[in-house]
């Protein structure tokens, strides 16, 4: 299993497609069947430093899943409901009315008055009505007639505090619901999202010292932090050292998108996950993570997105074909159908916006992650190096498990 892996990833490093990237994968035992990192952790002129399994990386959306489990933690405690109006607790949510279109003559929203409740199940499962600004070109033109560049801003709210695309609870559309769900978390623990998540998730796993959404501020940390490579237009290499900031400005903990952790880091927590370790979350907290949160109609609009522009494709299938049937966890996405050769039924995958990615066959009992800085976000050829990691690793246990070793090309 290891020299396939190896081979795939070599031979992207030396391409120029990928500077550097760490992987592991696990299975429900809590064995380590893959482990491995490739390439340099920067590709600043003067600077060598090697990409390691301890290397500091933006995981961005890679964070969502980590922020509902602090959620539900919270609903544990009693401090969160997930089916209470949230806006009391948050009174920029729902401020800028519903946009049913954009009066271009008059450089202008066409906004309506909407009151539906926002609860924060409709914000962990993209069902709230808010979209992200640079994922649909008529936010955009409201931005632009506010005099407001996309994702800009210090804090959620300069952030998040957008025009509803349609009423809550009846779409889907990928937003900053983990961005008000964290700072909801914030409000209703009086702490930051950095405290609590220190306290109740990364301090009990061991991974304290290898996660922060302010790694740069920490002294065991900063000097281990990964740079940003980018490829040209085209997206294609060499890649070369980018000074892009996924953060975009941001002082606040973004709960979406702002977490920065190691390969082994993020590891260790979704291995946890797929294990239920109950140092995060009781049993049924577990099984509200797990389970698919769309009705019918919602999740035929979360499948109409994905297909709807090549960009959607890009970011939100996870190198899963259209045509497999696809829900939406608190954990991420799920595969309704199996993928023939890559994974089971039930299937969750995500990934994050420097082409990061992670995946958890709860059937299979197995779970992996893949870790780079490499942009244009979610980039085809990266993603489909990591579709391949996670088909080697199914393919070796599923082969062990009927006792047939598996042998052969990795296909893709």
């Amino acid at each position: 299993m290891m020299q396939k892996i190896d081979k795939v990833y070599e031979e992207a490093i030396a391409s120029g497609i990928l500077p550097g990237v760490s992987l592991f994968a696990g299975d429900k035992d809590g064995n380590i069947l893959y482990s491995k990192s490739f390439g340099k952790a920067t590709l600043k002129e003067g600077t060598e430093r090697p990409f390691t399994e301890s290397t500091i990386a933006a995981v961005a959306s890679m964070c969502k899943i980590m922020t509902s489990v602090a959620v539900l933690q919270c609903v544990e405690d009693g401090t969160l409901d997930l089916d209470q109006d949230i806006q009391p607790l948050l009174p920029e949510i729902g401020k800028c009315d519903l946009m049913t279109g954009f009066d271009d003559e008059r450089n202008s929203a066409i906004l309506i008055p909407d009151s539906t409740p926002i609860t924060l199940r409709m914000l962990l499962s993209h069902t709230s009505g808010y979209e992200y600004d640079f994922f649909n070109p008529v936010t955009m033109k409201w931005r632009a007639s506010r005099n407001e560049a996309s994702w800009i801003g210090a804090t959620v709210e300069e952030k998040s505090a957008l025009p509803l695309m349609f009423t809550p609870g009846t779409g889907w559309a990928y937003g900053a619901g983990h961005e008000w769900a964290g700072r909801a978390v914030e409000v209703a623990t009086k702490s930051s999202l950095e405290d609590f998540m220190r306290e109740r998730i990364w301090s009990p796993l061991g991974i304290e010292d290898d996660t922060s959404f302010f790694p740069k501020t920490k002294e065991g940390m900063k000097d281990r932090v990964a740079d940003m490579s980018s490829l040209d237009e085209r997206g294609e290499p060499p890649a070369v050292y980018s000074t892009f900031d996924v953060l975009g400005g941001a002082t606040d903990c973004l709960g979406g998108v702002g977490l920065f952790t190691s390969a082994k880091g993020y590891y260790t927590f979704l291995s946890a996950v797929l294990r239920q370790d109950p140092r995060l979350l009781k049993p049924s907290s577990y099984g509200e993570l797990f389970r698919p949160q769309l009705d019918e109609k919602c999740e035929q609009a979360l499948n109409d997105y994905i297909a709807s522009t090549p960009m959607h494709t890009q970011y939100l299938s996870m190198q899963t074909p259209v045509s497999v049937r696809k829900t939406f966890s608190f954990a991420g996405l799920v595969a309704k159908e199996e993928q023939d050769g890559r994974f089971m039924t039930g299937t969750l995958l995500w990934g994050g916006f420097p082409s990061c990615a992670w995946f958890m066959d709860r059937e299979t009992g197995i779970c992996g992650t893949a870790v780079c800085q490499i942009i244009p976000a979610m980039h085809p050829a990266v993603m489909a190096l990591h579709a391949k990691f996670q088909k080697v690793v199914f393919s070796e246990v599923k082969g062990k498990r009927e006792g047939v070793s598996s042998s052969g090309k990795v296909t893709s």
